[in-house]
């Protein structure tokens, strides 16, 4: 009998360092992977390439933390191949209900054209999936989530794998061990995604990477 896959017994395997996931979008089944290397994105090391950069300045979009947190996940399961399935899907709207799920939307003329969402749990955030509609919609969403969570006194920015996309903005990828200890300083701390309030200003986020470069 397959054990259900409630809100506390996700929060209590992110917290030991596994994550669920299914073969595809109709399968009922979920397995727990843990795996050898993990992959991590620096708060600090987020990479804004001069194109990112100038289409942050250029604005023409609006950046949202929880607007539509459903939304997003419907966009991340919105592919041909996903691991989302309908198990996976309830759970993470029962873990956003109870303020733990969260999105990073970006908008263009009104319409949701990217996002990420994850989980927050003492200072770490779990990094789920992400998806774009239009050019950068994904690495913009990534540059203000990756800075609202430094200002928030995040310490891990968990992303589970890496892909060329995701080395290209800074993510490392960590033994397992690495990563284990990095998590466990993070679960002994808390930080709040909500303090401070999210500023969706792309200007205060270049701002804050030139001050530190």
């Amino acid at each position: 009998m397959t054990t259900p896959l409630t809100p506390a017994l996700l929060l209590q395997a992110y917290a030991s360092g596994v994550f669920p996931m299914s073969e595809r979008r109709d399968d009922p089944e979920v397995f727990w992977v843990d795996p050898h290397r993990r992959g991590i994105l620096p708060l600090d090391g987020f990479h804004i390439s001069r194109s990112l950069a100038r289409r942050m300045r250029q604005g023409r979009y609006e950046a949202t933390l929880d607007r539509d947190f459903e939304a997003v996940l419907r966009g991340c399961a919105d592919r041909a191949d996903t691991w989302i399935s309908p198990p996976i899907h309830r759970a993470y709207m029962a873990l956003h209900r109870q303020g733990y799920g969260h999105s990073l939307e970006i908008w263009q003329e009104g319409h949701l054209v990217g996002g990420v969402y994850g989980v927050a749990l003492g200072a770490a955030f779990f990094g789920e999936s992400m998806f774009s509609r239009r050019t950068d919609a994904s690495k913009l969403a990534l540059a203000h989530l990756t800075d609202h969570l430094a200002l928030c006194g995040f310490r891990l920015f968990d992303t589970q794998f890496i892909t060329p996309h995701l080395g290209r903005l800074g993510a490392l990828e960590i033994p397992r061990t690495q990563y284990r200890a990095l998590l466990e300083d993070a679960m002994e701390e808390e930080a709040d995604i909500t303090r401070p309030a999210f500023d969706p200003d792309p200007r205060q986020i270049l701002q804050r990477r030139t001050q530190m470069s």
